[in-house]
């Protein structure tokens, strides 16, 4: 047996502990308690390569642990280093390490050497690597007389540095004078050696103070070299130079900086190679000269570079692979590459390695009688040297032991005693470096021990591991076994996982698993145990969670984070920003669940993240807060490539605040024309930074760029410079040109004139040219001034004229313009329309026809005829009265027309005339034809008079247009019972001489309900209705007066009071509804009541009768309501031409399908007095009101 000491573990929660981390503590180097007796072991100690600083004390490090406690001694270049006998040089006490005192006397380099340390007590001897002290040396440049150079533009050249070797090795950069880094690029940069390579020199270049710098580190000191002076010039330059004061062979270089390929300046030739060791990072070179730069590329010729271990330093001429191993050997090509041509160079990289560990060897505690092994296994390339040493003693040389066998690598022991105790060191070395190793084999006989302290409580998350401790000691090694309670039996692997070093692992903990568990070791010298508890907590969860949020600025934020926990711990929550502290500003406020952000700004955005901690466990949760706003405005606007008509924009964006830039929206301001207005010019996309502007002449621009995104758009950048651009000839003519004459004699020509931005240039005019149509005249022109009308006097009346209108200014004409056609001015029309004839269709509707007039007598351009007819004489009454001429208007050549709306049974009397833009012409000769019979209009009023106890008396007034001769009137009537249910309806005919008629055998104190119309041969007209009561029986009333007057009753005169108050609030409420746009309760009543016959037309219907032809005449059906006085009139029911047409403009199409409408341009007449007007009503006012 072998694993006999096992590790002391810090006693933490397990559920806190990484499952990883810990297992990775039980495979370290085991340590046996220092109440033992065991050999020395090396805790610390100095660096193999140990540079000290000379300026310092010197301290070289060695520290141990043993029991009993170790001794130390020194070598100093393999022997003994006698420190009593400089008294420079102490040893700490209770340590090994050294301390040299330099600072008061002494030279750091008299201590430079190979120094060991040796820890010694009874059981063995440990010892250190070989620690090589130097002092750091940052010696001086060497003088020298540096040359000035001077180069032709574009010549190369590398700059050398060569810096004093220092230790460490110095580090180098080139600086000016004034202590700042120079620039490098593509084609200036430093080496890994720390010249400075120039692939080609520019006029640029020329300074005198390129100076290279080496600091050192360790001493904190900077060295510098003298400054190199470089001049380039041009060819004309170096010749006048060479010339006037100098030789050829004071030129630094003599080729001619012409374009050329690349060749390499670092690394020389096709091949070269490398070596490096393993682990280190490999770095390889390839620095090109050329004209144009060369351009670096890499490959590996029998592979890929490692992803994740490559890198690129020095504008790609620096190719870096990290932690290099033996698969990184191989060829790699570097490629330098212009417009000229490519070079290749080839590196061959062997990758070598220093000795490494692949099983170093780790302590053995064995009990008198075991057997063990030690086991050394390194590798490196070359393959390590392994050789053994027994307490700081070759093995070949030290006392030997029986027990021991050593088979190369591994030393083999057997039925070891307490003599076998020792310090053995394995020593793995090549070439490259060397690895020494400690370990001892202490032979010991000791019963268990428990190291874990006594009743740990161990709490753990429910579905997490539990890793219960149990570190112990014992030689022999003993066994552990783990029991759960008080009385239950040895856990065992199934559920459970125990591992070597004693620890008990429950992979997944449950509620259940909460309770007390002992840990028993056992040897064959006794037993230990120790008892420790487990707790299983609930897991901390974040149930509600922030979530990403994308604001703008000025805005409120606000992120929730609800948690829930176990109730036994108590949870603490934090915010973070970017995994930092909040800002401590007031803006950020944090309040149970809420982190709320108001006033956001553009460094409020990140990530923020809700975290929740217990001493368990923590869980968290993030979000973005994305802060967007519009763009700010782009800056840096400049004039480039400036061009007579075109100019290019180039602008620097400005920030996008978070909402990527879709598009830049370019506006011009014209100084010149329109000083202080923008107007737009173009749109970019979002990515441009440049635009290629389309300008005109003579225009004093300046240019804004506003930059658009999601969220809006940017103010405007201030403006740019102003680019005045030379004058031009215009480029486009007047538009609009129209050619009209206002007078029978003249031509007035007008055009839209170009504005100043169109102008191209000073001294804007006109060319205005003209000819008539259809003559041999030449043009006769006139140049005016800049403005928009030209009159031609004396021309013929209406002669077709074409005309020009060109535009000019100082510097020329625009292109020829297109003529157009224009008319010199109208006169009246000369011949009236002849052979006028009309067609009576029916009572309302006539057709008329003419003949056209000869265009030419027109005189202009014909617009329409126009006919005027009148009303002259009716055929029923033959008494005449002025009356209206009305007039319509038929558009363009026609030679008939419709006349709607005409009165039935009348006398007409029509002219027309034809119409063009000046007027009208003479009227033809008058043309008269009557229409015939229609159906009348109702009677103007129905009156009821006399009513007694069964008779009623009607009067009525005739029809106030009877349209025709009146044959009869039809009374029809029907009472009206309590319930304002309808009776059964009596028809009568009465006489058309008639204006009275009685009615006898009524029956008393009945509501009647009358309908009343008159006819012509044509049919029935409108009707008009009325109610009306007979009186009510005396001998009954005299009957009622014997009874009790219960009018005199106090509680029916309350009664009355109360139904009257109640008709009040219905009458109020009626009247609102009414306004309201309601149905009035006496408008329902009648409509109750109607004619079921003859049902009337609502006034609010908005129908209205249609024409009809002689065999079919059906009137048109319209109710009335009776005004208070039970007189009613009827409204004029003549058809308006209102409805049909506007005046003059009233429109007809040929078949007669009215287009147009009536206007008021009318000539008085007397009229014929048959219109009437309707008496108001309270309903009608009411109508009239809402």
């Amino acid at each position: 047996m072998q694993l006999k000491i096992m590790p002391k573990k810090k006693h933490f929660s397990a559920g806190r502990v990484p499952l990883i981390l810990f297992l990775c503590q039980m495979i370290s180097a085991l340590d046996v308690p220092l109440d033992l007796v065991q050999p020395p072991t090396i805790t610390q100690q100095s660096p193999k390569d140990y540079i000290i600083d000379p300026r310092e004390n010197i301290v070289i490090q060695c520290e141990a642990k043993g029991k009993p406690p170790p001794s130390f001694s020194w070598t100093r270049n393999g022997t003994h280093f006698d420190i009593d006998k400089d008294p420079l040089v102490t040893m700490k006490p209770g340590s090994g390490t050294l301390v040299i005192n330099i600072m008061s006397e002494g030279k750091a380099e008299t201590y430079e050497g190979v120094y060991q340390c040796t820890a010694r007590n009874e059981r063995g001897a440990a010892i250190s690597n070989n620690i090589v002290v130097r002092p750091s040396r940052s010696p001086l440049w060497t003088k020298e007389r540096l040359e000035s150079i001077i180069l032709h533009n574009g010549q190369s050249l590398v700059l050398p540095c060569r810096p004093p070797i220092g230790l460490p090795p110095a580090i180098i950069f080139w600086m000016d004078n004034s202590f700042q880094r120079l620039p490098q690029s593509e084609r200036v940069s430093q080496g890994l050696n720390g010249d400075l390579y120039f692939s080609n020199v520019l006029p640029e270049d020329t300074r005198e103070d390129y100076i290279c710098y080496a600091r050192f580190n360790h001493t904190q000191t900077i060295q510098q070299k003298q400054p190199i002076s470089l001049k380039v010039i041009s060819v004309d330059e170096l010749n006048d130079t060479i010339a006037a004061n100098l030789s050829d062979t004071e030129f630094y270089g003599a080729k001619p900086g012409k374009e050329r390929p690349p060749t390499f300046l670092t690394p020389q030739g096709t091949e070269s190679r490398k070596e490096e060791l393993r682990g280190n990072v490999l770095s390889l070179e390839c620095i090109a000269e050329g004209l144009p730069t060369p351009i670096i590329y890499w490959i590996k010729e029998d592979g890929t570079l490692p992803v994740n271990r490559t890198f690129y330093q020095n504008f790609k001429k620096t190719l870096q692979i990290t932690q290099v191993s033996e698969a990184d050997s191989g060829n790699y090509q570097c490629i330098a590459k212009n417009t000229l041509g490519a070079v290749h160079h080839t590196i061959s990289v062997t990758v070598k390695a220093a000795p490494y560990w692949i099983s170093a060897p780790q302590n053995l505690v064995l009990s008198p009688g075991e057997n063990g092994t030690l086991i050394c296994r390194a590798n490196g390339n070359p393959k390590p040297r392994i050789g053994w040493l027994t307490n700081g003693v070759p093995v070949e040389i030290a006392p030997d032991d029986p027990s021991r066998k050593i088979d190369g690598d591994t030393i083999i022991f057997s039925n070891v005693q307490e003599r076998s105790s020792a310090v053995y060191q394995c020593n793995a070395s090549n070439e490259y470096g060397y690895l020494l190793a400690n370990a001892f084999v202490n032979v010991l006989a000791e019963p268990p021990r428990i190291l874990t302290s006594a009743n740990i409580l161990y709490q753990v998350i429910a579905n997490r591991p539990a890793l219960l401790d149990c570190a112990f000691f014992g030689s022999p090694l003993p066994t552990i076994e783990w029991f759960k309670g008080t009385k239950g039996s040895a856990l065992h692997e199934d559920i459970y996982v125990l591992h070597d070093n004693g620890t008990l692992e429950i992979p997944v903990a449950q509620k259940d698993s909460t309770g007390t568990y002992t840990c028993v070791a056992r040897n064959k010298l006794g037993m230990a145990k120790n008892e420790v508890h487990l707790e299983i907590k609930d897991p901390t969860r974040i149930i509600k969670q922030p979530e990403y949020a994308v604001v703008q600025r000025g805005s409120k934020v606000s992120f929730e984070c609800k948690v829930k926990h176990d109730d036994t711990l108590i949870p603490t929550i934090m915010w973070l920003k970017d995994n930092g502290e909040l800002p401590n500003d007031e803006r950020f406020s944090v309040d149970k669940d809420h982190l709320v952000v108001t006033d956001v700004s553009d460094d409020d955005g990140g990530m923020y993240t809700c975290a929740a901690n217990t001493t368990l466990d923590s869980v968290s949760a993030s979000a973005v807060l994305r802060v967007v706003d519009v763009p700010n405005p782009p800056f840096d606007l400049e004039l480039t490539n400036q061009l007579d008509k075109g100019v290019q924009l180039s602008w620097t964006p400005g920030d996008d605040n978070n909402s990527p830039i879709t598009k830049f929206i370019i506006e011009y301001e014209d100084a010149m024309h329109e000083a202080g207005i923008w107007h737009h010019q173009t749109e970019v996309s979002g990515t441009q930074t440049t635009a290629q502007l389309t300008l005109s002449p003579y225009v004093n621009y300046s240019f804004r760029v506003m930059a658009e995104n999601s969220i809006g758009r940017s103010v405007p950048s201030e403006a740019s410079e102003q680019y005045l651009t030379k004058a031009a000839e215009p480029d486009q003519n007047p538009t609009a040109v129209e050619g009209l004459g206002t007078e029978p004699d003249n031509l007035v020509i007008t055009w839209k004139p170009l504005n100043g931005f169109e102008s191209n240039g000073p001294g804007l005019q006109y060319k205005v040219s003209w000819r008539q149509k259809d003559g041999d005249d030449e043009w006769t022109s006139v140049v005016v001034a800049n403005v928009s009308k030209y009159i031609v006097s004396g021309t013929p009346t209406f002669v077709p004229y074409l005309i020009k209108v060109q535009a000019l200014n100082d510097v020329g004409f625009a292109p020829e313009p297109a003529a157009v056609m224009g008319h010199s001015g109208e006169d009246l029309p000369m011949v009236a329309p002849g052979n006028v004839r009309v067609n009576v269709v029916n009572s309302t509707l006539a057709e008329v026809h003419w003949d056209p007039v000869p265009l030419k007598s027109v005189r202009g351009h014909l617009q329409g005829y126009r006919i005027y007819y009148w009303k002259a004489q009716s055929s029923s009454k033959r008494n005449r009265r002025h009356i209206e001429k009305k007039i319509l208007t038929f558009q363009g050549n026609k030679t008939h027309g419709m006349l709607p709306g005409l009165q039935p049974y009348s006398h007409y009397v029509l002219n027309v005339r034809v119409v063009n833009g000046k007027g009208e012409g003479p009227a033809s000769t008058d043309r008269g034809f009557h229409t015939p019979e229609g159906v009348p209009s109702a009677p103007s009023s129905l009156k009821i008079v006399n009513p007694t106890l069964d008779s009623l008396t009607l009067e009525w007034d005739p029809p106030s247009h009877p349209n025709g001769v009146l044959t009869e009137y039809t009374l029809r009537y029907q009472p009206i019972n309590s319930t304002h249910e309808l009776g059964p309806l009596v028809d009568l005919k009465i006489p058309a001489n008639k204006t009275r008629w009685t009615l006898n055998h009524l029956n008393f104190s009945t509501r009647y309900k009358f309908y009343f119309y008159a006819q012509t041969s044509v049919g029935s007209g409108s009707q008009i209705t009325e109610e009306a009561i007979t009186t009510v029986d005396e001998g009954k009333l005299a009957m009622a007066s014997r009874q009790v007057d219960i009018a005199t009753q106090g509680w029916f005169i309350g009664l009355m009071c109360a139904v009257a108050l109640l008709i009040l609030i219905l009458l109020i409420v009626c009247f609102i509804r009414r306004n309201k746009g309601g149905k009035y309760p006496v408008k329902e009543k009648e409509d109750a009541h109607a004619d079921p016959e003859i049902q009337p037309m609502k006034e609010d219907d908005g129908t209205f009768g249609e024409y009809s032809d002689a065999e079919d005449h059906k009137p048109l059906k319209k109710g009335s309501r009776t005004p208070s006085d039970r007189t009613v009139k009827k409204e004029d029911s003549d058809d308006s031409l209102v409805d049909y047409g506007e005046g003059v403009n009233g429109q007809f199409n040929e078949d007669g399908s009215f287009i147009g409408q009536y206007s008021g341009k009318k000539e008085k007449e007397p009229a014929e007095g048959n219109e009437s007007s309707e008496a108001p009503s309270p309903v009608n006012a009411m109508n009239s009101f809402v």
